[in-house]
C-alpha cells in the first residue's frame, strides 16, 4: 500500500495492495528465488525444483532461509483511477454500512479501503480510497457510485500512474515517528464492529492514528488454500489499526497502544481466526497459532527438515 515497503518482505508473508483483487497477493506471483540454507547450501525453488520450499517461502516468511533473488510477474496495466473521497463524519456509519454492502459484489478491477483518519485538530473524517485498474469509462461508472454513499466533502479520483498511488500512501506517515498496528480478519464487516470503528473515531488518540479496511475478494479467493503456505483465501476484510505518535511523546505512545488495543479486543470476538502474519506482532500468540490455518502443520515439518538447528527467525513466526 506503499511504495517504501521491502518487496522480499511483503512477498514472502503475503502482500495486499491495490491490484490484489485482480491479480492475487504478491506472493501469488512469485515464481522462483534463489534461497542460502542453513548449511551454507543456496538451492532454487520453484514449482518443480525444491517444491516445499517454495510453497513455504509463499506465505511462511523468512523462515527457511535468506533469499538471494526472486523471479516475479509482472503486469503492465494504463494509469489506474485512484484517489480519496472524504465523507463527513456525521456520515460516517451509513457510509461503511454502505461500503461493506458494495464490496460484496465488487468486480475484481476495484479495490476499495475504507477507514477512519483524523484531521490536524484530532477531529474524525470517513474516507474511502477506491484504485480501478480496469477500462477506465465503467470505472469512472463504479466511481460516481462509491461517491454516491454520502455527500463527500473531497473527492479526488483520477488517472495516476501505479507508482504515484503507492506514493500516495507514503504520504499517510511521513511524519510519523513511532507507530504500532493491531490487525484482525473479518468474514464480514458487522453492525457491531462498525460501531466499535465509530467509538474508537471520538477518541483521537494522535492525528496521525488511523484504522483502515481493505476487501479481500477476487482472484486470491479463487486460489485452493493449500496451495500456498498462505493462511486465509476466504473472502474478508483485513482491518488495521494503527497507532502513531511522536518520538518525544511523555507517555512514549502508551495511550496510542492502548487505543488501538481496545479496539483489537472489541472486534476480536467476531473476528476470523488469525491474522496477517505479516503484522501480527510476536507476542500475539492468540492470533499466531492460526495465522497459517490448515498450512501450518506441512509449516512445521518443512521447517524442521530445512532448518533443523532453528537458525532463522523470521519477523513472522511460526507457531509452536
Amino acid at each position: 500500500m506503499v511504495s517504501t515497503v521491502g518487496m522480499a518482505g511483503l512477498i514472502l508473508g503475503g502482500g495486499y495492495g491495490p491490484l490484489t483483487p485482480r491479480y492475487g497477493l504478491a506472493l501469488d506471483n512469485l515464481l522462483s528465488a534463489e534461497v542460502i540454507l542453513f548449511d551454507g547450501r543456496c538451492v532454487r525453488a520453484d514449482a518443480s525444483e525444491n517444491a516445499d520450499l517454495f510453497w513455504a517461502l509463499r506465505g511462511g516468511g523468512g523462515n527457511f532461509g535468506v533469499v538471494t533473488s526472486m523471479q516475479v510477474r509482472l503486469y503492465s496495466i494504463d494509469s489506474p483511477l485512484h484517489g480519496p473521497v472524504v465523507f463527513p463524519w456525521s456520515e460516517a456509519e451509513s457510509v461503511l454500512h454502505r461500503y461493506v454492502e458494495f464490496m460484496a459484489s465488487a468486480p475484481d478491477e476495484l479495490a476499495v479501503t475504507a477507514g477512519v483518519s483524523f484531521t490536524p485538530d484530532g477531529d474524525p473524517v470517513l474516507f474511502i480510497s477506491p484504485t480501478w485498474s480496469g477500462e477506465p469509462r465503467r470505472g469512472e461508472q463504479i466511481i460516481t457510485q462509491l461517491q454516491g454513499f454520502g455527500t463527500p466533502i473531497v473527492s479526488k479520483v483520477v488517472q495516476m500512474p501505479y507508482s504515484e498511488v503507492l506514493r500516495k500512501g507514503d504520504e499517510i506517515f511521513a511524519n510519523v515517528n513511532r507507530f504500532a498496528v493491531e490487525t484482525r480478519w473479518q468474514a464480514a464487516i458487522t453492525s457491531h464492529a462498525i460501531s466499535e470503528i465509530i467509538a474508537a473515531g471520538y477518541h483521537s488518540p494522535s492525528p496521525r492514528s488511523m484504522i483502515t479496511l481493505q476487501s479481500f475478494h477476487g482472484t486470491p479467493t479463487r486460489i485452493p488454500p493449500e496451495s500456498t503456505a498462505f493462511g486465509l483465501r476466504q473472502r474478508h476484510f483485513l482491518v488495521l489499526i494503527i497507532a502513531a505518535w511522536d518520538e518525544n511523546a511523555e507517555d512514549n505512545g502508551r495511550r496510542p497502544r492502548e487505543w488501538a488495543q481496545g479496539l483489537s479486543q472489541a472486534i476480536a470476538p467476531e473476528s476470523l481466526p488469525g491474522g496477517y502474519a505479516n503484522l501480527l506482532a510476536p507476542d500475539a500468540y492468540d492470533q499466531i497459532s492460526w495465522a497459517f490455518g490448515s498450512n501450518s502443520t506441512r509449516l512445521k515439518e518443512i521447517k524442521k527438515r530445512l532448518d533443523p538447528e532453528g537458525m532463522f527467525l523470521s519477523a513472522i513466526p511460526l507457531p509452536d
